[in-house]
């Protein structure tokens, strides 16, 4: 599996719902974890590893999630803005604004339903991971001033995809 950088068509696509949990899938997600690790990430979606399906992993310190067919049920009031990157998108770093919490329904690796809430940084790597699902990243979510400022950045990396 090779990381997708900006440029690519799956980043900009939505993902499809997995219908089954197959042993093909579950190899991915094992295949996945360690790839962050070794790209010292703390989430990595189906996406940008070229798989237009609905699944994730993340570790954003407090445990690795194997994330199916996400759903988000409700975002708290409260928003903070914190720095992000983005395997994807090499080299470039901006302040974005999310809410700091969530609830949230996935399926897990077992085929088990879970339901839970995230604060703060788990919230945020939940949300970047599932915005991969929906075609966005993360520079589609900071101010148009940002977004030209690295305007040039994203170009090269887009004609270095091509």
């Amino acid at each position: 599996m090779e990381i997708q950088i900006y440029g690519k068509t799956v980043l900009a696509q939505v993902a499809e719902p997995v219908d089954t949990i197959t042993p093909e899938l579950l190899a991915i997600l094992d295949e996945m974890v360690p790839m962050l690790k070794e790209h010292r990430g703390v989430g990595l979606a189906a996406p940008q590893v070229g798989i237009g399906k609905r699944f994730f992993v993340m570790n954003p310190g407090d445990k690795v999630r194997r994330v199916i067919n996400p759903e988000i049920m409700k975002t708290g009031n409260a928003f903070s803005e914190m720095e992000e990157g983005c395997l994807s998108v090499p080299g470039i770093h901006k302040k974005v604004r999310r809410p700091r919490r969530i609830t949230v329904r996935y399926t897990n690796e077992a085929g088990e339903l879970i339901e839970e809430e995230l604060k703060d940084y788990p919230a945020r790597v939940f949300l970047h991971e599932y915005d991969h699902l929906d075609g966005i990243l993360f520079v589609d979510r900071i101010s148009p001033i940002a977004k030209k400022m690295i305007a040039k950045q994203l170009e090269d990396l887009r004609l270095k995809e091509v």
